[in-house]
């Protein structure tokens, strides 16, 4: 028989120190030991300011090319920076109400708040400070990029109590980006989480920000989003409008063409961010993050070599 627990230690399970606490031991603990102690292996071309030009090698990053300069010259050239100890993280966080969508235990919201609270916390505890922007409807708050353990838990807190938007439009993302581009001096590493299901249009302003700072964007997505059941006749409703529509899960034809809808958007996506020159983590709301957080690392990794 197990050890009873004293109440004195009890915490509500939805607690901002509840949730760090499982985070702490259930995925960073996991991620310490999978990257070796290594975290800045997820990240390269962080946490720099320029210090030179010189002329453009094969092996360079193209997104470092200075096209002024270049123009110029007649010949490439690229921006070199100077590495700094410490990383400015934010976090652009997509809060409209398809976030909502998936599993009862575990929709995309909360996988949005548990990989913020995973990525502060690494970064924190290293010495790193990190902030935010919540967009909804709208810009709805941006929180000064800080330091230190009490910064995670203001993060945490401050998701847990974000109000859920009513259902209007169509989400669109770009006022977002736009407020990280506006918003954001100093060069910085930035993660822009979100399902990007919305409105078109956002690519240019994301691949801006990615000129001016090292951007991943984190692509939340629920497998129910991808391919239907069959579990015979239900009510849908959009998750953006509140529109509602009955359908027959049972017909193989519906489900077709709700997969082949579902894949057109992903391909739509993958190019957009092709486009952009991010790099993309896509994470489900049934895998384990810990696993998806190092694969993710594995790849970029072996996109420096």
């Amino acid at each position: 028989m197990s050890t009873p627990i004293p109440i004195t230690t009890i915490v509500p399970a939805s607690t901002p120190e509840r949730i760090l606490q499982r985070l702490d031991w259930q995925v960073v603990r996991r991620l310490d030991g999978l990257l070796q102690g290594d975290y800045r292996s997820l990240f390269y071309g962080y946490g720099v300011d320029f210090a030179d030009l010189r002329e453009y090698q094969p092996e360079d990053d193209i997104r470092y090319i200075d096209w002024n300069v270049t123009a110029r010259m007649d010949a490439p050239y690229v921006r070199q920076y100077a590495e700094d100890r410490d990383i400015t993280a934010w976090f652009l966080l997509d809060l409209s109400p398809s976030m909502d969508f998936g599993a009862l235990q575990n929709p995309k919201r909360k996988v949005l708040i548990d990989f913020v609270t995973t990525i502060s916390r690494l970064l924190t505890r290293h010495g790193n400070r990190v902030g935010a922007i919540f967009y909804s409807n709208g810009v709805d708050r941006q929180i000064p990029a800080r330091g230190g353990r009490l910064q995670v838990l203001r993060l945490l807190n401050d998701l847990l109590k974000q109000p859920r938007p009513p259902k209007s439009a169509f989400t669109d993302l770009t006022p977002m980006l736009g407020a990280g581009l506006n918003s954001i001096k100093r060069r910085s590493l930035v993660f822009v989480v979100s399902d990007f299901i919305c409105a078109p249009g956002w690519e240019s302003t994301l691949s801006l920000l990615n000129q001016r700072h090292e951007v991943m964007a984190v692509r939340l997505w629920d497998p129910r989003e991808v391919e239907l059941p069959d579990i015979g006749p239900i009510l849908m409703e959009d998750a953006e409008t509140g529109e509602q529509l009955y359908v027959d899960t049972h017909d193989r034809k519906f489900r077709a063409r709700y997969k082949a809808a579902a894949e057109k958007r992903a391909a739509r996506m993958a190019e957009s961010f092709k486009h952009a020159g991010v790099d993309v983590l896509s994470l489900s709301t049934e895998e384990d993050m810990v696993r998806a957080i190092a694969r993710f690392a594995s790849l970029r990794e072996q996109h420096r070599r």
